[in-house]
């Protein structure tokens, strides 16, 4: 039995900040952020849209190619940054897009998550014969969370919004999931957080006033000092367990659907396999979107040609906390 992605869908919202807009942000030069944070541009919602609403909009084209009453289950895959706090999504985006026979939950790594979910996809069809669909949906609206004037959150400035999907299928027709590989270091647990708002520092007005509602680094010199040894290598080992679990080599390959990185973290992960740029997508205009990257970069190489039939895709991503994530897909058409 084979299950793959039978569709993808992406939604962007209409505003836009460029390279410029972020300099007079950030102070940092439009030309170091077009070079070395690898971004020309990206999106950026407005008040009336949030997670739930990209992850539904970004969702509505597939709901009209099929019947949403034949869909079984909805995953909500995307940013933890949601409408609300304590609350889950997917039951409002089930609910709004009429899978009235689905049930619906919530999986949650940060950026890591998009392989993650289509392993979870792929296990949940194969263990239970009466799951056939099951439509796989995330919204980012990250933008909202960077403070621009705190240097140690440099690294996250192309935070972006967005929303995406994809349909996992029992006997797809256009791709094949195969395996998955993913890798967890808890000893960075503690580095990145939004430091307000949960129990530890319930909000108060002494959290709004020291701008503790935004996504900090507890220690950059020393997140960086342990991370840039382990990152990359741990990029390859899932990327490479991943293609070798599912029979395959790196050689197999022809392209790669990675989160959106700095140019220099892109170069090293395509060189560390032996591929070309051009095997990739890079969301230049597009930032980084909590899991949502290598689900955008999917479609985005369906619609531009970048695959053919029994191409090997490897969507591979990582979140903070740090979880490595990567899952092979083949390609049908």
């Amino acid at each position: 039995m084979k299950v793959g992605i039978e569709e993808t869908s992406v939604f962007f919202p209409q505003q836009i900040e460029t390279a410029a807009d972020l300099a007079v942000k950030s102070g940092i030069p439009k030309h170091v952020i077009i070079e070395k944070f690898g971004l020309f541009e990206k999106h950026v919602a407005d008040h009336t849209m949030h997670a739930s609403d990209l992850a539904i909009a970004a969702a509505k084209p597939i709901v009209e190619k099929v019947d949403p009453l034949s869909i079984d289950v909805v995953i909500y895959f995307g940013s933890p940054h949601k409408d609300y706090y304590v609350w889950s999504s997917a039951p409002k985006i089930s609910h709004e897009l009429g899978t009235k026979n689905a049930y619906a939950f919530e999986l949650m790594n940060v950026s890591s998550c998009f392989p993650i979910a289509l392993k979870v996809a792929k296990d949940m069809i194969r263990s239970d014969a009466t799951i056939n669909n099951i439509l796989l949906v995330g919204g980012c609206k990250e933008s909202q969370i960077i403070d621009y004037e705190n240097p140690r959150s440099r690294f996250m400035f192309n935070f972006a919004d967005g929303g995406t999907a994809a349909l996992v299928k029992r006997n797809a027709t256009k791709s094949e999931i195969l395996d998955s590989a993913i890798k967890t270091d808890g000893s960075f647990h503690n580095d990145v957080r939004v430091p307000a708002g949960g129990s530890a520092y319930y909000p108060s007005f002494e959290t709004v006033e020291n701008r503790m509602h935004y996504i900090d680094v507890t220690d950059p010199a020393s997140m960086k000092e342990r991370l840039d040894p382990v990152s990359i290598p741990n990029f390859h080992q899932v990327i490479r367990q991943s293609v070798e679990k599912s029979g395959l080599t790196i050689e197999d390959i022809q392209l790669l659907l990675p989160l959106h990185t700095k140019r220099s973290m892109f170069k090293q992960l395509m060189n560390g396999i032996n591929l070309k740029e051009e095997q990739a997508v890079y969301l230049d205009h597009h930032g980084h979107m909590s899991a949502l990257d290598p689900c955008i970069g999917l479609h985005f190489a369906s619609q531009q040609g970048k695959l053919k039939k029994g191409d090997i895709a490897v969507a591979v991503s990582a979140g903070t906390g740090y979880t490595w994530a990567a899952t092979t897909i083949r390609w049908a058409g």
